[in-house]
């Protein structure tokens, strides 16, 4: 059986913000997921359109597109 709650770090220790119904002494396994902050998100934000200009899009294309056409096989024998 599993659940997930929240728990909050104080001083050092993991603190559970929601009542844990689970006999005393039960030894669990825990994972824990760092959850990203609004001040990570507006990060993102601010970083879109960071790259525009920075790199020739149609040269890039036509690089990939030519590359694509370079064989790595063998040709068969007739």
């Amino acid at each position: 059986m599993g659940t997930t709650i929240r728990m909050r770090v104080t001083r050092g220790s993991l603190k559970p913000l929601e009542k844990i119904s689970l006999p005393e002494g039960r030894e669990v396994t825990v994972t824990i997921f760092d959850v990203p902050s609004v001040r990570d998100l507006d990060a993102f934000d601010r970083a879109a359109g960071g790259w525009k200009g920075s790199v020739d899009t149609n040269k890039l294309l036509k690089n990939i597109y030519a590359d694509r056409l370079v064989s790595t096989r063998p040709k068969p024998r007739l």
